[in-house]
């Protein structure tokens, strides 16, 4: 069948990509590492979308924009609500898919405050560790935010609070325990909601649905709410919940709804 018109402009505006890696976390995780066609410029938290067979999604990036590749976190979704998923777990090494030439995305670090929780569900924590691997390596990072006092790099702490139904959902816990124990200005909070579960023996870490347990951590850290901003990202539900606990609070909140049924 011939290209339409409509198709051809929507291909012109498209670059690709390859993938050069892969690595199979459980049988609906896994990760990819893609090379760009082309340059490709994003800010840490932003995402990018790919596509096959003319079915594109948006994945938030792993990557630190100093890295030579682009590291994605996926999902699977089976059919018949997933599209693109599917076909991308069917991909290897060499593959090549369609990229759009430009990140998006506004879920990006907020400088004026000296305090971050971050919050996610398994693929969720997938922009805390690109906003992580830049902050740790680029010492101009993050700019000074407009119109508001600037934050000493000295003074930032970071949060990052996870939670998973399985110990096997946690595709970075080994990088962030490693960055907690490293550097003093980082801690990392992980929890299982499903303890008692065969999938999660030798679990020892907090018990619960991460939503539940925020209040908690936070009030233990005795932080300035005005200092503070409070983002969450991955599932709804979760989001949703976390949002009205701190909906009438001097907290800000920022949250992140990337994850979709149809992916």
């Amino acid at each position: 069948m011939a290209e339409t018109a409509a198709s051809a402009r929507i291909r012109a505006r498209l670059t690709t990509c390859e993938i050069t890696r892969r690595e199979n976390l459980t049988h609906d995780l896994f990760k990819i590492w893609i090379k760009p066609a082309q340059p490709f410029m994003f800010k840490p938290g932003q995402y990018c979308t790919i596509g096959v067979e003319g079915i594109e999604r948006a994945y938030s990036i792993v990557s630190s924009p100093d890295e030579e590749e682009i590291e994605l976190f996926i999902e699977v979704v089976p059919p018949p609500d997933g599209n693109l998923t599917p076909l991308l777990d069917e991909l290897g090494v060499g593959a090549e898919m369609t990229l759009r030439p430009r990140a998006k995305g506004i879920f990006v670090l907020q400088p004026q405050f000296k305090h971050h929780i971050l919050i996610g569900t398994v693929t969720g924590t997938v922009p805390y560790i690109s906003i992580l691997r830049k902050f740790l390596n680029d010492s101009e990072y993050p700019a000074p935010a407009r119109n508001a006092d600037p934050v000493a790099r000295k003074d930032y702490r970071f949060h990052v609070l996870e939670g998973a139904s399985y110990l096997d959902e946690f595709g970075y816990d080994e990088e962030l325990a490693r960055l907690a124990n490293e550097h003093d200005f980082i801690e990392f909070y992980p929890s299982v909601s499903r303890p008692t579960e065969e999938r999660n023996v030798g679990w020892q870490g907090a018990e619960g649905r991460i939503n539940t347990l925020v209040e908690a951590y936070v009030e233990k850290l005795g932080i300035d709410p005005k200092e503070t901003c409070i983002y969450a990202c991955g599932h709804p539900q979760m989001i949703e919940d976390v949002g009205r606990r701190y909906a009438d609070t001097d907290y800000t909140f920022l949250e992140e709804r990337f994850w979709k049924e149809d992916d």
